[in-house]
């Protein structure tokens, strides 16, 4: 099972469940809804952040380089939509018997309320990963970088050298400076 597709359906369950309690909690205090409404999509909020911090610390921690890392938004990113998709579709049905769950129009459910779904779950998760990542970096020595020849063969900036002097570069005590070229048009 895709890392993007565990996530996803645990997301679209704990929506389903979210929009139930979110019903019967503003059947019974009508003035408080709006409050009610905030609270829960505050918790499926916190919930992606925590998931996406646990994701970002254990992606920081299996590859200490940053640019091996892997790509935490595309997982859930595809987890959103599909966490939004099918809550939406199965609030949608379970709303044609209860009454009591505010569903839309399945067009509605599908397309709008899954948008919403995605943006929260991708938002909260992707900061989640960013500070988890920022915590294990903070606290992990110094990256070692390969030397040039370990990978000449691939490494695009093993062909630049030190042959040309900037603008304004200065050049320490003990060495002269390389002669500069300019190319004719």
């Amino acid at each position: 099972m895709g890392k993007w597709l565990l996530r996803g359906l645990v997301f679209a369950a704990l929506m389903v469940i979210v929009r139930l309690f979110q019903g019967a909690l503003i059947n019974v205090m009508e003035s408080q809804a709006l409050w009610i409404s905030i609270l829960l999509v505050a918790v499926f909020a916190i919930a992606a952040f925590l998931w996406g911090l646990m994701d970002g610390r254990a992606d920081a921690k299996a590859n200490p380089d940053p640019d091996r890392r892997g790509d935490l938004a595309m997982t859930w990113l595809l987890a959103g939509l599909f966490a939004g998709i099918v809550s939406g579709f199965v609030a949608w049905f379970i709303s044609l018997f209860y009454v009591n769950l505010y569903a839309q129009g399945l067009l509605n459910e599908v397309t709008t309320f899954a948008a919403f779904t995605a943006l929260l779950m991708f938002v909260f998760a992707i900061a989640g990963v960013a500070l988890g990542r920022a915590l294990v970096d903070r606290k992990s020595p110094p990256l070692q970088r390969r030397s040039d020849g370990d990978r000449a063969d691939t490494d695009v900036f093993a062909a630049v050298h030190d042959d040309r002097v900037d603008e304004g570069a200065t050049v320490p005590a003990g060495e002269t400076a390389p002669t500069r070229v300019e190319e004719r048009s």
